[in-house]
């Protein structure tokens, strides 16, 4: 009986120390990014002498650089509501429906997921020269809007099918029968049981447009986004300021995650309910 304990103990032990490292793997070195916005010093070396927000006043007196969190706030709007819409009528086609060619429609669907970066960057660079010759355009914020659409759709459409995977459709019928019509079953149980699923992939795709770096590059022509504004910059050195970027840039992406669950927990509480839009 006390070996039993011993090892059911040492097993425990174990799993707690993975997990311990495995959240010093992931967050000492974000953690050590934020020390470093603070720090006094050009150089960035441990430990810090002293603390200071010079760095973030340096940031921001760059000219290129709110113009480029313009730019990439813009491409990751406009891409992330293209995214959205096309992921999740794909996932109600993809999950609810069945049709001809549907095995082919899935692996369409995927196919830009298999690509690297890099190399989906490369072959729409190629294609949109070609067709840029022919209908006289050049590369600019519109083509990194096309590039990142066709690349985070799949990711959107993937986090809204799971939801509508869970989503019970007696309820649909249940409203059906109490005299709704489409469109009020539409707004009144699909829209609000969909609507986590919705919010959180186009949360997911906002933030794959916004740090998206190679298709941006392959894409923008000499319009600048924030990647690459950052990519400019380490190209001549490293500097204190690209912590502080990243700083900047983790706040508003974890109050993200954290809106996002919290409206995930709200549908499942109206769910459990049983009243889905309350």
């Amino acid at each position: 009986m006390n070996a039993q304990r011993f090892r059911n103990a040492l097993v425990d032990t174990l799993l707690v120390g993975t997990v311990v490292l495995l959240l010093l793997f992931f967050y000492a070195p974000i953690a050590t990014l934020v020390a470093f916005s603070f720090t006094s010093s050009r150089v960035l070396t441990l430990p810090i002498e002293s603390f200071s927000l010079a760095w973030y006043g340096e940031l921001f007196s760059k000219p290129d650089f709110l113009p480029a969190v313009r730019n990439s706030a813009a491409v990751a709007a406009v891409s992330t509501l293209f995214a959205t819409v096309l992921g999740t009528a794909g996932a109600v086609a993809w999950i609810r429906y069945r049709f001809r060619m549907q095995a082919a429609f899935r692996a369409l669907t995927f196919a830009p997921l298999l690509f690297p970066q890099l190399l989906l960057g490369v072959v729409m660079l190629l294609w949109f020269s070609v067709l840029g010759s022919w209908l006289g355009f050049s590369n600019g914020l519109f083509t990194v809007i096309i590039g990142h659409v066709v690349y985070i759709t799949p990711f959107a459409l993937v986090v809204v099918a799971v939801q509508v995977y869970g989503f019970d459709e007696t309820l649909e019928d249940a409203a059906r029968d109490a005299g709704a019509n489409g469109w009020q079953v539409f707004r009144e149980v699909t829209f609000p049981l969909l609507w986590p699923g919705i919010f959180s992939a186009a949360i997911f795709a906002f933030l794959l447009s916004w740090g998206n770096f190679y298709i941006s590059y392959s894409l923008a022509g000499t319009a600048r986004t924030l990647p690459i504004f950052v990519y400019s910059g380490i190209a001549v050195g490293s500097s204190p300021i690209y912590p502080a970027l990243a700083t900047l840039n983790l706040v508003p992406a974890l109050l993200l995650v954290v809106t996002a669950e919290v409206f995930r927990r709200r549908a499942l509480k109206r769910q459990s309910s049983g009243n889905p839009a309350s």
